[in-house]
């Protein structure tokens, strides 16, 4: 109750502040609200390419993107800790032509955008093991209020934007949404791994600020965040009995929540390194030779390379039961299902992956992701009419 009475009382803060700057013209500009921001990111740059004079980011709570701001784009922390910056924020969603996202954002539940405003959807995953959304089965315990304003916030989502049927499927069941809603451009941040020249310039930073790589193979362990990590810090993996199965032909590149992390006591410095910190997942994934992860989004891109997967789902069966799948786990993920440490040693050891089903895996989720999603995006858009229907088209 209480919670609600302090979402109830922002919202109708925002609503106020937003409804008084709508009273302002819609300007040639485009916000882009940032939680995740890989999507948004490489968006942004497509936009400054193609010619976009004013481009405001907003930062939510949590992202960690370094965005910077040049003569065409303005960067605002959008909390409201943040006030001066948090007010310009609201100023600029009541007066931008264009708004993109990449989460969910309660304050849409009040935008009543002006109708010639777009608003675009820039889910931050690929595609989708766990549902979100509509038919997040924790939706069920929520308020009456609660659940209509999910369906608000969903309702102002003009496009949503895939990288394929599949997803688009599953955008329309958990958003509500029709067909005309859905954009078929591909999802921007994978435009990242067809970049030949650009990855090869990643890799070898990355050689230079983890010399490592060059003499081990990589492991990277990005896990899900599970809600009761804010105040636990252990690991569900074994370093130790990993590092002793192993031996030293592998490092371990750790990926966790940073209240894991602040507490990791790590008693192999020649084994672990931990890059909870670095800021772009993508560039990890390009290094790894091996991706151990459960239910999380990773595996739609790193897909794309196709490079073994191992799924360690410990606590299959209660995640289930609280986050719900899209379909049988054990049998639509593109890699072995494993519950123990010396069960993921044993994967490796023996090499046990089946690369056909990772390369099936890849076509059905990145069906419209052919290394020129954010360019797509971009002329549907902001192009003319013909550009719109030749996007459309392809």
């Amino acid at each position: 109750m209480a919670r609600e009475l302090v979402i109830s009382s922002y919202l109708f803060l925002f609503r106020m502040l937003f409804n008084f700057f709508k009273l302002f013209p819609v300007k040639e500009k485009t916000v882009m609200v940032a939680s995740f921001g890989d999507n948004i990111a490489t968006v942004a740059d497509e936009l400054k390419r193609s010619g976009q004079e004013q481009i405001i980011v907003l930062k939510a709570k949590g992202c960690k993107r370094d965005f910077a701001a040049d003569s065409q784009t303005t960067v605002k922390s959008f909390r409201p800790s943040h006030l001066l910056q948090f007010l310009q924020s609201i100023y600029h969603l009541a007066t931008s032509k264009v708004i993109f996202v990449d989460n969910y954002f309660g304050f849409l539940s009040v935008t009543d955008f002006k109708s010639e405003v777009s608003c675009v959807q820039l889910w931050h995953a690929a595609g989708a093991i766990k549902q979100f959304g509509l038919k997040d089965p924790s939706i069920e315990i929520r308020s009456n209020r609660a659940k209509q304003r999910f369906k608000e916030v969903y309702r102002r989502f003009h496009y949503v934007v895939t990288g394929s049927e599949k997803m688009a499927g599953i955008f329309r069941n958990s958003f509500g949404l029709n067909n005309e809603q859905i954009l078929r451009t591909g999802v921007p941040r994978t435009d990242f791994f067809f970049d030949k020249s650009y990855t090869k310039q990643i890799e070898q930073e990355l050689q230079q600020k983890f010399p490592v790589i060059t003499r081990k193979q990589v492991i990277l362990y990005a896990p899900t965040f599970r809600d009761n990590q804010l105040h636990s810090a252990d690991i569900a993996l074994d370093i130790e009995k990993l590092y002793n199965s192993l031996g030293d032909e592998y490092v371990l590149f750790l990926r966790l929540h940073p209240a894991i992390r602040a507490n990791l006591d790590n008693k192999y410095d020649d084994f672990v390194v931990n890059v909870t910190d670095y800021e772009n997942i993508n560039h990890l994934l390009l290094v790894s030779d091996y991706l151990i992860t459960d239910y999380s989004s990773i595996p739609f891109e790193y897909a794309l390379m196709e490079k073994p997967m191992i799924f360690f789902s410990y606590d299959l069966e209660d995640y289930q039961k609280a986050r719900g799948f899209w379909e049988d786990y054990k049998q639509n993920i593109p890699g072995p299902v494993v519950f123990t440490t010396t069960e993921i040693a044993d994967v490796i050891k023996e090499n046990r992956f089946d690369m056909e089903k990772v390369r099936s895996f890849s076509a059905l989720w990145n069906q419209y992701s052919r290394g020129n999603s954010a360019a797509n995006l971009v002329e549907f858009l902001y192009g003319e009419e013909e550009q719109q229907q030749r996007v459309l088209e392809q």
